[in-house]
């Protein structure tokens, strides 16, 4: 079997033998970016069924058509892992959606604190780059990403089945955070992480986080790390646990 190179996202159930319409950017992409031919395979997924393998059937003005020829991948979800921080400016905004996506995050909640700076937040353009964090992943899902959210008002109904990993900057660093955080793997079945902005978190919002039984408070570091590195670094650590 001849492999895609090209991977896009469809947000629309498949299933086979379906001719799939490529329409708008994607396929200005397709047509103009990639200049695809008639023939040539291109892997598609829905975040429902799986992964599938197409053949390009005709390129118009208007859509791309694609045939559904085979199944590649089953469906198998991401890890049940929130992430939740401050919004940052918007080039270091798009390096966190991808860099999250890419680590495997389910579900991204942007929190208004009390020391956010930015509360302009795009929400269609966070989605678009986390698609395209998938595409370019290979991930077969894409994460869930919600409206802002003020951090009190988060709390108020938080599930109680949903553990919390607090990266708190006042806390003391140890060197081992890893270990430390690994001897929770067996009672933690499902994550939250919380970064807050760069100015950090108010007392008072330490305090409404740390109030949970589940939350687990750690340190990075000693120096001060950007949202976006600290994203990276935290999902790090997590995948530690669950693997």
């Amino acid at each position: 079997m001849e492999k895609s190179k090209t991977r896009i996202y469809i947000p629309n159930k498949i299933s086979p033998n379906l001719l799939i319409y490529v329409k708008d950017k994607k396929h200005h992409y397709l047509k103009n970016v990639l200049r695809v031919k008639i023939g040539n395979k291109i892997n598609i997924f829905d975040g429902i069924t799986g992964e599938w393998l197409t053949e390009v059937m005709s390129i118009n003005k208007n859509n791309t058509v694609l045939k559904i020829k085979s199944q590649i991948k089953n469906f198998q979800p991401s890890a049940d892992v929130w992430l939740i921080f401050s919004p940052i400016k918007f080039l270091r905004m798009n390096i966190a959606i991808q860099k999250a996506t890419e680590l495997g995050v389910s579900k991204i909640i942007p929190c208004i604190t009390e020391f956010t700076n930015i509360r302009n937040i795009n929400i269609n353009n966070w989605k678009a780059n986390s698609i395209e964090a998938s595409e370019q992943s290979e991930r077969i899902d894409i994460p869930i990403i919600t409206k802002e959210i003020k951090l009190d008002d988060l709390f108020k109904n938080w599930p109680k089945d949903r553990s919390i990993l607090f990266c708190d900057e006042k806390k003391e660093y140890k060197n081992d955070f890893v270990d430390h955080l690994i001897k929770y793997r067996s009672k933690m079945k499902k994550w939250a992480i919380i970064i807050g902005p760069e100015g950090g978190f108010s007392n008072i919002e330490r305090e409404i986080i740390s109030s949970f039984d589940k939350t687990v408070s750690f340190s990075m570091g000693e120096k001060i790390l950007r949202t976006d590195t600290a994203i990276t670094v935290a999902l790090y650590c997590v995948h530690q646990l669950i693997n």
